[in-house]
């Protein structure tokens, strides 16, 4: 599952892949851009975004993609043979003398002018693993509104850009909170903490192919999941259930033991085979 992790892992690949080398090949299949040819061009780098990949070419023009939840950039060097899934499901190739990018599953392709990139990730609160990264800006946009249940906050790229729905149970898990505890009445303590905790786990996880954070071995995390195992501290079965505001809705995990707070309200599904099928939502 794609999270900021996970995108600052693809965008590293594409850019030792293919920055500073001119383009050989280059295939976009999406209707809007099927006419697109870059072939020729220089790749300048690559850049994440939270959880959003700005690709630059020469001539000012950058390749936006989002992963949503199924995507993928893989890289393959000269002959070899291509993994990422069959080939109806490739969005993109961008080749060089001796590497190939290809996008699988590529929810969100898109070009723009490399000035103009602020209309796609403007709206990004700071990013945990990024340049931008301001810790008391990122804890002010999240109890901003206090009411609102932290799980739902923490998955608000507008609050803060990286965090998905791994990081949003571990880090509540951590926390010692339900992901539906209004943000406001997170302890202060552990609110002070909780920007340095979730870039830790971030940054922890950026050079690591398996995400972990229990630092427990062959236990890798700590409730995501793991519904109904029990608990790593305290053998309650831990539980899972949807949380969302209805343009988000996910699986949520948490240890009813060890995290204090409301519970999901009665009647919502209480496990993975009880969800409901989602719309797709926009990317965040």
């Amino acid at each position: 599952m794609p999270e900021g992790d996970t995108v600052w892992q693809a965008a590293r690949r594409l850019h030792e892949a293919l920055a500073g080398k001119v383009l050989t090949r280059s295939d976009f299949r999406v209707p809007k851009y099927a006419t697109v040819d870059l072939t020729g061009r220089a790749v300048l780098n690559t850049t994440p975004r939270g959880k959003h990949l700005l690709t630059r070419f020469e001539g000012g023009l950058t390749l936006h993609t989002h992963l949503r939840m199924e995507g993928a950039w893989k890289v393959y060097g000269t002959g070899e043979t291509w993994r990422g899934g069959p080939a109806h499901q490739i969005r993109a190739i961008l080749g060089t003398a001796d590497r190939t990018a290809v996008g699988y599953r590529l929810q969100v392709l898109e070009f723009l002018r490399t000035g103009e990139e602020e209309r796609v990730v403007g709206h990004l609160g700071p990013d945990l693993l990024g340049p931008d990264w301001d810790p008391e800006r990122a804890l002010a946009n999240l109890l901003a509104d206090p009411a609102r249940p932290l799980g739902e906050a923490l998955l608000d790229q507008r609050n803060l850009a990286g965090i998905g729905n791994v990081y949003k149970s571990e880090l509540c898990y951590l926390l010692g909170v339900t992901p539906w505890l209004p943000a406001g009445a997170l302890p202060t303590d552990r609110a002070a903490g909780l920007p340095a905790l979730a870039k830790r786990l971030l940054e922890t996880n950026r050079d690591r192919p398996v995400r972990q954070t229990t630092g427990l071995h062959r236990q890798d995390l700590f409730v995501y999941g793991r519904a109904p195992r029990p608990c790593l501290r305290c053998n309650t079965p831990v539980r899972v259930a949807d949380q969302g505001d209805g343009s988000q809705v996910r699986p949520t995990y948490w240890c009813p033991t060890c995290q204090t707070g409301p519970a999901p309200a009665p009647g919502a599904p209480q496990n993975w085979r009880e969800r409901r099928p989602r719309r797709p939502s926009p990317p965040n």
